[in-house]
């Protein structure tokens, strides 16, 4: 079953103050875009080191928008980035693409 990202945890935490909602969306909406174009800079440059430390900030998100599956997947791929393995760069791309055009719905 694919999951979806969705807004409940953040509902959850704001106790249904939409300041507080929407200020957590344009933190997410301004920094998702610039932290998965840095990614894909360093993995098409080969710095692993680095595409490791923004999967690292990436997996937050990914649990903070409800995707545990996500969440997994970069919290291994960090790893294996910083072992010089970007075999799951393919995998990673999707949930990003998935993230990216919740975002742009919202």
């Amino acid at each position: 079953m694919q999951e979806h990202p969705n807004l409940s945890y953040i509902k959850e935490l704001s106790g249904d103050d939409a300041e507080f909602e929407q200020k957590f969306m344009r933190i997410l909406k301004d920094e998702f875009p610039e932290e998965s174009q840095t990614y894909y800079y360093h993995i098409e440059n080969d710095e692993l080191e680095m595409a490791a430390e923004i999967v690292h900030k990436l997996k937050h998100k990914f649990n903070i928008l409800c995707l545990p599956n996500a969440y997994r997947l970069a919290v291994v791929y960090e790893e294996e980035l910083r072992s010089g393995n970007k075999q799951k760069d393919d995998n990673l791309r999707v949930v990003l693409n998935q993230v990216k055009d919740y975002l742009n719905s919202l």
